[in-house]
């Protein structure tokens, strides 16, 4: 023989392993320890693990998933001999990152069919994730989200505001979420890090409104024993919300007005001014132009606050937020009242979205918050929502609206069909139970925007 090389012939794969070593999808499986016993070449890919340094080991200490405990959807089949399909968590790879994946699980039995262990396939979905969070920033900026073209346009110029220092006026009727833009504003400039603060000055009469903003020292006054620093103090580094500003009387108009011109103020009883360094964001529910020519609003103060103006429209303008807010206040509401609220059924949202809200976003959000008071269901119903919702006047109006309503319906089934299809057109049609040029047609009517790949491509 000599000292010739002894070759050692390649493992040969069963079928069923050729087969799961072909596939894309992660695949393991554990036995009655959670020990696992086998991983295949995708599993290895998708988590970084080695599979020499994966057998034996507990599947928790490995894949490190978001669901790995009282969540495990691996251990539920294996104690209730169900299938786990298509639900959606992350796990830790080997580098520390986190993977969004998409599994499924099922349990292993012997020839006598006895329960010896399970079986998980997993999926990245880190492409997926990453064009619906593209997706999402276009419609949400911060707290705020609209599908509306009209807020497109603000969300478009929204950064560039929020990086400058000017003084920014917000226009818009009661409710229309004139604090929650300031907030957003806020937060996306440099001064993020500092302080928010906001004054309502429509509720406080003209003395005291004066001594929140500025302060006052000891002594200024009866019963003024310390220092108190004013709102302007208080907001140094950060940003200044004066809401309700043409509320404020034409005396306090001029101190106003000298703050923003040379950046200084005086509190009550003091004898030199300090200097403020607060941007400042106003607010009114009011036309300043208007109040401007009766002399109800100084026109040299309305020229210094309206450098940069933002109007936000009402909801009945906007109407196809409805659905977007309705899903924002759900998911708030769970958390605040730990309730499992799925949703609204589709005869009460179609009453939601005929409604012509007057009192805007603040009260669609009133009614969603009274609809949790009330529903100990998974869905909210008409029964739900308060009786003048379903109390209609114009009977033309209500089957335009309607209709209206309908058409909204419409854009948003189709949506979320897309959503949960990955963008496969085919897939959400066959879901929607039409055919796929009818879904074509219909997505071009609704002027919806759809990415340019969709959930057919794979990752190469």
């Amino acid at each position: 023989m000599g000292n010739a090389t002894k070759k050692i012939a390649p493992a040969v794969l069963t079928p069923t392993e050729a087969i799961l070593e072909s596939i894309s999808d992660g695949v393991f499986t554990v036995d009655m320890d959670w020990r696992i016993s086998s991983l295949n070449r995708a599993g290895e890919e998708i988590t970084g693990v080695k599979r020499a340094d994966a057998i034996g080991r507990r599947c928790a200490d490995v894949f490190r998933s978001s669901i790995c405990g009282a969540e495990c959807a691996l251990e539920h089949s294996m104690k209730t001999g169900r299938q786990v399909v298509g639900k959606t968590c992350y796990i830790v790879d080997a580098d520390g990152h986190r993977v969004p994946i998409s599994i499924s699980t099922a349990v292993l039995r012997d020839a006598e069919g006895r329960i010896v262990g399970g079986a998980e396939t997993f999926r990245d979905v880190s492409e997926i994730e990453a064009l619906r969070h593209e997706l999402e920033g276009k419609f949400r900026v911060g707290n705020l989200v609209s599908h509306s073209p009209l807020m497109q346009r603000l969300f478009d110029v929204l950064p560039a505001i929020a990086g400058s220092p000017s003084t920014v006026l917000i226009q818009g009727a009661t409710g229309t979420g004139k604090e929650i833009l300031a907030k957003t504003i806020h937060a996306l400039s440099p001064r993020s890090e500092g302080p928010f603060i906001a004054v309502n000055c429509g509720a406080l009469p003209d003395t005291l409104l004066e001594s929140e903003l500025f302060g006052y020292k000891a002594g200024a006054f009866t019963g003024a024993n310390k220092d108190k620093p004013g709102r302007f103090a208080l907001a140094k580094g950060g940003t200044l919300f004066l809401d309700e500003i043409g509320d404020v009387s034409p005396a306090l108009q001029v101190r106003l007005l000298r703050v923003l011109q040379e950046r200084m103020y005086e509190p009550l009883g003091a004898t030199r001014s300090e200097p403020s360094d607060a941007r400042i964001i106003v607010a009114t529910n009011k036309d300043l132009a208007e109040l401007v020519r009766q002399g109800q609003f100084r026109e040299d103060l309305y020229y210094r606050i309206n450098v940069v103006r933002v109007e936000l429209p009402p909801l009945n303008r906007r109407k196809e937020d409805i659905a977007l807010l309705i899903e924002q206040f759900i998911e708030r509401f769970n958390h605040l009242q730990r309730k499992s609220i799925v949703g609204v059924a589709a005869e009460a949202q179609s009453l939601l979205m005929a409604h012509h809200w007057p009192g805007n976003v603040r009260e669609l959000e009133n009614v969603i918050e009274r609809a949790f008071i009330l529903c100990n269901d998974k869905h909210i119903r008409i029964a739900h929502l308060p009786e003048e919702l379903s109390r209609r006047n114009n009977a033309s109006r209500q089957q335009q609206d309607m209709r209206s309503a309908h058409q909204l319906l419409d854009t948003e089934a189709i949506r979320s069909a897309l959503h949960r299809n990955d963008f496969n057109r085919l897939a959400a049609a066959k879901e929607l139970g039409i055919h796929k040029t009818t879904l074509f047609r219909k997505i071009k009517k609704l002027g919806l925007t759809l990415p340019e790949q969709d959930g057919r491509a794979r990752k190469q």
